[in-house]
């Protein structure tokens, strides 16, 4: 019998990963789902059907009746909120926590240590891709943990929520975070890296829209995604950020926590959390996108903020 499933947070993240495993699961039951705002959790039901996804009213409701159990959160400070309350109050012998948020790698082993202490299984499973490929199906999970615990949740990734895995088996539960974080680096660095060329390219006397072309033909994905967010518009015009600059700067300030703890200087990342704080400064971060980056760098270079789509 297919266990019970329950996913903890609807963000920009979970709702894509949430649709995948409804879709594409084999669930046999409908998905538990629980949001700290319930309304996202009764407009998800809503999409999907009742028949595939149902909302929990509590956090201990959901975690009693469910046997795997995914957590997809904005912060730390949510993390501890969430894991702490299961923790006090109710068992959770047997069950699998499979924790996508990203989160410092110290977090991470503590909340791992903390369920594995009442009897639980633990695997860290942050995610890469931002939320067009948490749509898709086509994030890459890094994995780390006990392999048991692995395979118990692996039959969600490829061709559900995800198109790899990348896994630590049988390795601490930080490993995935400290790779995460790297993997970040290689988002923001690609983000500054658009938001320089598109600017240059404009003042150099050529469209933008031919170095979305070159960056979309020769580099893929990432690249065309943020530079399409960027030549759109998107970047100041959309209401809800697809990845908040909120966020984001937590993010670099854990990558910047690693490298100060390997004695390793990221020039790279300094220079995107610098242009980060500029468009910070034009929004409040939890209102304006990653992408804005390009705005940052537009207005550092003479251009106004905002583009002309």
């Amino acid at each position: 019998m297919a266990p019970q499933l329950l996913w903890i947070g609807l963000g920009n993240m979970g709702r894509g990963m949430c649709l995948n495993l409804v879709q594409k699961g084999s669930l046999g039951k409908p998905l538990l789902i629980y949001n700290r705002t319930q309304k996202r959790c009764d407009e998800f039901v809503t999409q999907v059907g009742s028949a595939n996804a149902k909302t929990c009213t509590s956090l201990q409701e959901g975690v009693g009746s469910s046997e795997i159990i995914f957590s997809c959160l904005s912060s730390d400070s949510a993390v501890v909120e969430i894991y702490e309350s299961i923790a006090k109050e109710g068992d959770v012998r047997g069950k699998l926590f499979v924790e996508c948020s990203t989160i410092s790698p110290e977090l991470v082993d503590k909340i791992a240590k903390l369920m594995t202490d009442h009897g639980a299984e633990v695997v860290s499973s942050p995610v890469f891709g931002p939320p067009q490929m948490a749509n898709s199906g086509a994030l890459i999970f890094a994995t780390a943990g006990a392999k048991s615990s692995i395979d118990k949740m692996r039959p969600y990734i490829k061709g559900v929520m995800g198109r790899d895995e990348i896994s630590f088996e049988d390795e601490p539960h930080s490993d995935a975070a400290k790779l995460k974080l790297i993997g970040n680096a290689f988002a923001l660095n690609a983000i500054t890296q658009i938001a320089e060329s598109l600017t240059l390219a404009e003042k150099s006397g050529i469209s933008p829209v031919m170095v979305y072309k070159f960056a979309d033909i020769m580099y893929g994905e990432i690249y065309s995604v943020y530079a399409g967010r960027m030549l759109s518009g998107e970047y100041w015009t959309r209401s809800e950020p697809y990845a908040s600059a909120e966020i984001a700067m937590k993010d670099i300030k854990y990558l910047l926590g690693l490298g100060q703890e390997t004695n390793m200087e990221l020039k790279n990342a300094k220079t995107g959390l610098g242009y980060l704080k500029m468009a910070m400064e034009k929004s409040p971060g939890d209102q304006i996108d990653v992408s804005a980056i390009y705005g940052a760098v537009r207005k550092a270079n003479g251009h106004e903020f905002e583009n002309t789509p």
